[in-house]
């Protein structure tokens, strides 16, 4: 990345004053043609590990690699030039200590070029959240539903839907605050608890599929568009079609080169036209 690039993104304490309804935009990108397209206007790239299963086709986020974060991490900041970028740690990369997670932290940033990393898990992470922040690591952290837990929780379910689980994700919440996280991801609660936890915090808290209390918003870049099959998250909201598109055009092309009549004499070199 080079310096006037660093100079012009909304930098890490920007985010982090962000406080407000609706004061981050934010979306997932994983190539640098989507960055390019996103990067005008979100406030906030972030590299998920759900290209798991947007790009690669897996069932879960747990088979993804640090190196593939690493690859599509560098590619979106190749494709930015404003927007701040942040970057999943994937499964294993970072739970089993700090030091670990510093590793895998270092790597990422200074691999892709991107300002920060984010990483799952409430206050059992907490310790770790504060060893990278004290080394100069960016820390955005991420609770409620936690992919790569799916095991655990039995599936992707609603969080903090009874009393004993809302106060654990807002005992979470504090918790990461105090340990030094910039900002926070709430995923898939109830709308009560998202809203509770953005009030209750000093830090930005972003949601997808929480509250539109909260001071950012965050959607799965190809759901928001329509390009992520039949199956489509109670929260998300499709802004276009472009898988139908997508799939008219394809078939299209089909048609002409089977019919003959693509390619034209216009697409040929040395026919028709000098």
């Amino acid at each position: 990345m080079s310096a006037q690039q660093q100079q012009t993104r909304k930098n890490i304490p920007s985010i982090r004053q962000a406080k407000g309804p609706g004061k981050i935009v934010a979306l997932t990108a994983y190539t640098t043609p989507m960055a390019r397209l996103l990067d005008p206007h979100a406030d906030l790239l972030l590299v998920g590990d759900s290209l798991g299963m947007v790009v690669y086709g897996l069932p879960s986020t747990l088979g993804v690699t640090l190196d593939m974060m690493i690859a599509h991490g560098a590619a979106v900041v190749r494709g930015s030039t404003q927007a701040c970028v942040v970057v999943d740690l994937p499964f294993g990369s970072y739970q089993a200590s700090p030091a670990q997670a510093f590793q895998a932290a270092a790597r990422v940033l200074a691999d892709t070029g991107a300002q920060a990393v984010k990483l799952e898990g409430g206050a059992e992470m907490a310790e770790t959240v504060q060893f990278l922040t004290a080394r100069g690591v960016p820390v955005v952290s991420h609770i409620g539903l936690m992919p790569q837990q799916v095991n655990t929780v039995g599936g992707y379910k609603a969080q903090g839907m009874q009393a004993d689980g809302s106060e654990r994700i807002l005992h979470d919440a504090r918790a990461l605050e105090a340990a030094g996280a910039f900002a926070l991801v709430v995923e898939c609660t109830a709308e009560a608890v998202g809203r509770q936890v953005a009030e209750a915090l000093q830090i930005p808290v972003i949601g997808i599929g929480a509250s539109p209390a909260c001071d950012g918003q965050i959607l799965v870049t190809e759901d928001m568009l329509g390009m992520s099959g039949a199956r489509v998250p109670r929260f998300v909201k499709q802004f276009a079609q472009l898988g139908a598109d997508i799939e008219q055009a394809a078939a299209r092309y089909a048609q002409e080169v089977r019919a003959g009549t693509f390619p034209a004499p216009e697409h040929c070199f040395g026919v028709g036209r000098k």
